[in-house]
């Protein structure tokens, strides 16, 4: 998926190391400007859509089912969880070597990432409802996976690390944060796990959209303007909403934790979006 009205890659290095190279990013800005808001609608109508289940469920009950999918997806596919650490830092290695490479390498890993999501953590066995699908998570989960591909396949990702403005860096720590994961689920309880190994084994990054997505957006935001605008909208908006969903962790002192570990999906998306729809890219 491309911005509509761009004929040209996003991607010049030449261009945006001179502070150039961007005014296609203004001129896709320029045209269907209802575009973003229209997509906006759209994944509030996906996130909204009802979750499948083998018996019926109250709809104030559907945080508790969805409580109860994700708690038992990463389960079986906890051994895997280095996987997606090392991934993921292979890929941010590439970009600092050779970033025009590397940009094309992120925005496909993490396509292949929410597929991946989409495919694991968005069904599973439960006690109490059988058989649960978190249709809306699915579907946009499998959206952005094919976006961020497309993405790499036009190459309208570019990401410099040394030309990142310095005040984006103070978001460092949150993307850290839920890289590591310091997090354990034991039943309906979360609680700290501050063992540092997680920081390269944690099931739960890779494998869980709310942590995958602040990570993404923290590089993205680092890459601005050199990013697809659309794209960044649609990424940043839908972990918003994900981010505003899980306020409701807040709500049990049982998952406070959790609410805690969320904090990044809310902050994060805030941050993209002003960029994506209030940050000149001439001024970038």
């Amino acid at each position: 998926m491309r911005s509509p009205g761009v004929s040209r890659r996003l991607s010049p290095p030449k261009g945006l190391a001179k502070g150039g190279g961007v005014d296609l990013v203004a001129h896709a800005q320029s045209r269907h400007r209802w575009l973003p808001y229209l997509s906006y609608g759209l994944l509030v109508i996906i996130a909204f859509f009802p979750l499948i289940t083998e018996r019926p469920y109250a709809p104030q009950d559907t945080q508790v089912v969805i409580f109860e999918i994700i708690s038992r997806t990463t389960q079986p596919y906890a051994p895997w969880g280095w996987v997606f650490h090392f991934s993921t830092l292979m890929v941010i290695a590439l970009t600092v070597w050779k970033p025009e490479v590397g940009s094309r390498a992120i925005a496909a890993y993490f396509g292949l990432n929410y597929l991946v999501i989409a495919a694991v953590q968005t069904h599973a066995q439960t006690p109490a409802y059988g058989y649960a699908i978190h249709t809306g998570a699915l579907i946009a989960d499998s959206l952005l996976g094919l976006l961020w591909l497309g993405v790499a396949w036009k190459n309208r990702l570019y990401l410099n690390f040394s030309k990142a403005p310095r005040w984006r860096w103070t978001f460092l720590p949150l993307a850290l944060l839920i890289f590591w994961s310091p997090l354990t689920l034991e039943g309906t309880k979360a609680i700290p796990n501050f063992n540092p190994l997680l920081l390269l084994t944690s099931p739960d990054y890779g494998l869980a959209y709310c942590f995958l997505t602040p990570v993404f957006l923290f590089l993205l935001i680092l890459a601005w303007p050199g990013v697809d605008r659309l794209a960044l909208q649609l990424t940043a908006f839908n972990g918003l909403l994900y981010g505003l969903f899980n306020l409701s962790h807040w709500s049990s002192p049982e998952r406070l934790w959790l609410g805690v570990m969320h904090l990044p999906l809310l902050i994060l998306p805030v941050v993209a979006l002003g960029l994506a729809h209030f940050s000149p890219p001439q001024s970038q």
